[in-house]
């Protein structure tokens, strides 16, 4: 029996953000046993708490989808930390984690009952030449699409920037044109005078399963890295994703010392324990 929690992230309200299982003291579990309950819980992503191998980590984690393993995800670090500070352990610095994962060492810091971490840098973030197989993929007009970039961290995003929210809320995917674009995010900029900037949507392609995802940090730090250095968006900003889905998720996104953070809320709420039997 392994230690279990499941954190609900970029909310302060349990179910209004975007849930994350969590597996403590998973050591022994092979990579297939982990694939098995990642599948099984049937959350956009599961992870697994490891001793670090670096030294410079307090942690290591593994992330899976229902049918992949992640170098790195965002969600899935925030509530990964959460959990991690939540069954009593403590960072070897007060304020700062170290995270331990496939993408490598990633920093995160608390900021009041808030945790953020360090956006990792793009691996891919050049504008998207096939804008037209975009606008069919999103089910839009090429006009609509202001500007379009790759905005891939690791998961493969690639960025829609359209004229404004309500446009953002109206997209209603062709899943079936998608073609090379294996996840697409949309985003556009609220009126003045709201809680968000910006709503954001993401569109992805889980094993040939499509679907939306409610509130995705690996995305919203991707976007950030491209909108804040074009002026697009602020040095700070708050952006809403999940309004379709029926969820409040809101991602604090700041540039910091010429590095973007993501933050966001976190909810505990469920804890126990599990077994994990072999695949067999």
């Amino acid at each position: 029996m392994r230690r279990f929690s499941q954190v609900d992230v970029f909310t302060d309200e349990f179910m209004k953000g975007n849930a994350l299982a969590v597996v403590h003291d998973a050591e022994g579990l092979s990579t297939e046993e982990m694939t098995a309950f990642a599948n099984w819980t049937n959350l956009a992503e599961t992870t697994f708490l490891l001793p670090p191998r670096d030294p410079a980590a307090d942690y290591r984690v593994r992330i899976f989808t229902t049918s992949r393993e992640l170098p790195f995800a965002g969600h899935p670090t925030l509530g990964s930390a959460r959990a991690w500070l939540d069954a009593g352990n403590t960072p070897r610095e007060p304020g700062r984690l170290v995270q331990e994962c496939g993408a490598g060492l990633v920093e995160v810091r608390r900021d009041g009952a808030r945790l953020a971490f360090a956006a990792p840098p793009l691996v891919r973030g050049e504008p998207v030449e096939d804008v037209d197989g975009l606008a069919a993929a999103l089910a839009i007009r090429p006009d609509e699409i202001v500007q379009a970039r790759w905005t891939d961290n690791g998961p493969g995003w690639v960025a829609v920037l359209l004229h404004s929210a309500e446009a953002v809320l109206a997209v209603r995917p062709d899943y079936t044109r998608f073609g090379e674009f294996t996840d697409i995010g949309v985003v556009g900029p609220h009126r003045d005078g709201g809680d968000a900037a910006f709503e954001v949507r993401a569109f992805v392609n889980e094993g040939g399963v499509f679907g939306e995802d409610p509130v995705t940090g690996s995305l919203n730090a991707s976007i950030a890295q491209w909108l804040i250095p074009a002026e697009i968006a602020q040095q700070q900003y708050v952006a809403a994703q999940g309004t379709v889905l029926g969820r409040q998720g809101r991602i604090h996104l700041a540039l910091t010392g010429g590095q973007v953070w993501v933050g966001g809320d976190t909810v505990v709420g469920i804890t126990g324990t599990v077994a994990l039997p072999p695949v067999r």
